[in-house]
């Protein structure tokens, strides 16, 4: 299989820009209507996206030609590292709570009125490192716009989980105000197995059956104001709340061998809000703009997990003899401020220079018990259960770019980086960390439609500081303990991306990298014999990916995209418990692909995604962690659109009833001794389940035209 994919990645690699080398550009290979070629960017109108009758700003951002969509990561700490690949109106969204996907679902799509797809250093130095970034530009048009979204699904066991959101643009001249809030609701039952045996006998000593009840219920609440006169001449202001609530029911019928059954349970309750206040300023200085970005946000966890054994089946009345409880308080808090200066033209010169300040904390107190065959329970202590972290960071950063020539650019920068942090509680601990990241980019257009983009840059990970407390998984059966000497990887990474577009408004696109990982961050072997995160050395990436975006028109399929994604990666390192060269833990498939197919006609819109991917692993102390699918995963959708405004879609997830299978190999003591002890073989499936939406459209000013 692995070989296969190599060979056919490669073909298309090759094939591709080869074909279009070959041949002068003809009319077929220049942008359809609705797109126009500028020198760096490529822009949509809002005409190109009236086919796909889109509802929010985020099916529009899903139907750029070659675009993938990057939502960032929203538990980042800092501003700039967790930008995902979407401004709006040349602007970054000021909010992190509130993930890039949130936000656009919530823009209406008549308010957009044409996107700009073009190079990261266009938009900042926060994005300069990204070879694409979308900018959704609004229209100016005074009105009000809102949407509606319902949505039933019908999972395998018959439930009807029910979901709605909804979201209001209103805009007065220069002022806008958007407001949005949804129930957040889903609700999800898995089924599978567990056999557990002995290695390398591969004798079972035990069965388990299990129904696992999942129930997401995260209600939001989002507001926003902005007065935006000129792009130097802004105000924005935004607020988010969730509930953040989580439950998990587990039945587990434990089947024994030589012993009689029973019936164990699994209880997970966890209550994580967030709240966050934020809000930028942006104003004219020295032929530039000078902006001022502040952002305070608020987490907590109360997190409950209870493991209860029994000494028989319910219905026979059993009654607890065994088990674990824990519970996890924790507040964490990110206060940031950012103050950065642009100019477009200095000397010839783009410039920006700017300077970060973050205040991190986390409180965190863990409690695990034991459950005797009393019911009594008996406090177990871990190695950090309790701990306060606090961190002050700084960094300040300079990017300064210039056109060559009309076809060629150079970008180039430094970020220093400092900061202090402190550990107290069950451990001490205090460091100070500065970091030098310089960067470097070339973009070229040679001509023919064909854009490339060479870059190398230097990145410092973000600590996570859950990652120094100690916490035990229930639903594992093992316990992650904290390491407060945790220190963030640092990695050298080049990127090189060509792309260029095919079949009219279709694009091709390829994207090779390589990173030189030190201090990798991956996990340990403690002193009081726990896994823990840790760093192990030095390790590298490598990897290859394609993206095809082809309308297929010209085979008679009118209305008709394909959209193929692919890659191939291979990470190495050296572990420092077993002495031999293994791949990085989490997630890390060394090769996946994805193919989508949809159709509009008219007022019906229909379409197919499947896709795959290689198993990933986690490398503890004791085991190997490794996790895949049971074959391509898909999911298919029907849309019909009532009039311009209404639309019901059909969908089925699941298409193929694909399971997951999780491998564990344990070794004894660990994996110092290279022949494993036991195996434990996980099965699990959610089945197929049936989704109705309905998605309502109320205004009408500016935006994408609709059609049936």
């Amino acid at each position: 299989m692995r070989r296969c994919l190599y060979a056919s990645v490669a073909m298309l690699a090759v094939a591709l820009p080869h074909a279009a080398f070959a041949q002068a550009t003809t009319p077929g290979d220049q942008p359809a209507a609705g797109a126009t070629q500028r020198a760096r960017t490529t822009v949509y109108d809002a005409a190109f996206f009236a086919q796909f009758s889109p509802r929010t700003a985020l099916d529009i951002a899903r139907r750029v030609p070659g675009f993938s969509l990057d939502l960032g990561n929203t538990e980042t700490r800092g501003f700039a590292g967790a930008a995902g690949n979407v401004v709006i109106n040349g602007a970054r969204p000021s909010s992190k709570a509130e993930t890039l996907e949130t936000t656009l679902a919530r823009i209406p799509a008549q308010r957009v009125n044409r996107v700009e797809v073009g190079p990261g250093d266009l938009y900042g130095a926060e994005y300069s490192s990204k070879s694409q970034v979308l900018n959704i530009w609004m229209s100016a048009e005074g009105g009000v716009d809102a949407n509606v979204t319902a949505v039933g699904r019908r999972i395998w066991t018959g439930y009807i989980n029910s979901d709605i959101s909804g979201s209001a643009l209103i805009k007065r001249g220069a002022s806008s105000i958007n407001l949005s809030a949804g129930t957040g609701r889903s609700r999800n039952v898995e089924e599978g197995t567990d056999t557990l045996s002995y290695l390398p006998s591969g004798e079972e000593y035990e069965f388990r059956r299990k129904v696992n009840s999942y129930f997401d219920r995260n209600p939001n609440v989002s507001a926003s104001w902005a007065l935006e006169r000129a792009p130097d001449k802004a105000l924005r202001v935004n607020a988010r709340w969730a509930k953040g609530r989580f439950d998990l029911t587990q039945r587990n019928h434990v089947v024994p061998v030589g012993e009689p059954d029973r019936d164990d349970s699994l209880i997970q309750h966890y209550r994580n809000p967030v709240f966050e206040l934020g809000g930028d300023i942006t104003r004219p200085l020295a032929g530039g703009a000078i902006k001022l970005v502040g952002l305070a946000t608020r987490r907590k966890r109360n997190n409950f997990d209870a493991y209860l054994e029994r000494d028989g089946r319910r219905d026979d009345g059993a009654s607890v003899v065994g088990g674990f409880e824990q519970t996890q308080k924790a507040r964490q808090g990110e206060t940031l401020a950012k103050l950065n200066w642009t100019r477009s033209s200095l000397a010839g010169f783009s410039v920006e220079t700017g300077i970060e300040g973050v205040l991190n904390t986390l409180d965190s107190d863990v409690e695990l018990f034991g459950i005797d065959e009393d019911g009594e329970k008996v406090r177990i202590d871990l190695p950090i259960d309790q701990a306060k972290v606090k961190e002050k960071r700084g960094e300040i950063y300079f990017t300064v770019g210039r056109n060559l020539t009309p076809a060629l650019r150079v970008d180039g920068g430094l970020n220093y980086e400092m900061s202090r942090l402190v550990v107290t509680g069950d451990t001490e601990a205090e460091r100070s960390l500065k970091f030098f990241k310089p960067n470097i980019a070339i973009d070229w257009k040679p001509g023919g439609g064909w854009h490339t983009r060479l870059s190398l840059r230097r990145t410092v990970a973000q600590l996570d500081f859950y990652d120094f407390i100690s916490v035990a998984e229930l639903s594992n059966d093992r316990v992650n303990a904290g390491n407060a000497n945790l220190l963030p990887q640092r990695a050298w990474e080049l990127r090189w991306t060509i792309e260029k577009p095919i079949l009219g408004d279709g694009l091709f696109k390829l994207d090779f990298g390589l990173d030189r990982i030190s201090m990798l961050q991956d996990l340990i072997l403690t002193e009081e014999g726990f896994s823990a995160p840790g760093n192990i050395g030095t390790g590298k990436r490598r990897f290859v990916s394609v993206n095809v975006d082809a309308p297929l028109q010209r085979f008679g399929l009118t209305g008709t995209r394909l959209k193929l994604t692919g890659q191939l990666q291979r990470t190495r390192v050296h572990d420092p418990i077993s002495d031999s060269v293994r791949r990085f833990s989490d997630f890390y498939p060394e090769w996946e692909w994805r193919a989508e197919i949809r159709r509009d006609a008219g007022a019906f819109s229909y379409g197919m995604t499947i896709e795959d991917r290689d198993s990933f692993a986690f490398y503890r102390h004791n085991e190997i962690d490794d996790n895949f699918n049971d074959g391509p995963f898909g999911t298919m959708f029907v849309e019909y659109r009532l009039n311009p405004r209404t639309s019901i879609t059909f969908d089925i997830d699941n298409l193929f009833d694909t399971g997951a299978t999780r491998e564990r190999t344990y070794f004894i003591p660990n994996r110092t001794n290279p022949e494993p002890g036991e195996f434990e073989l996980r099965k699990r499936n959610r089945h197929m389940s049936f989704g109705l939406t309905l998605k309502q459209s109320f205004g009408g000013s500016g935006g994408v035209a609709k059609t049936n």
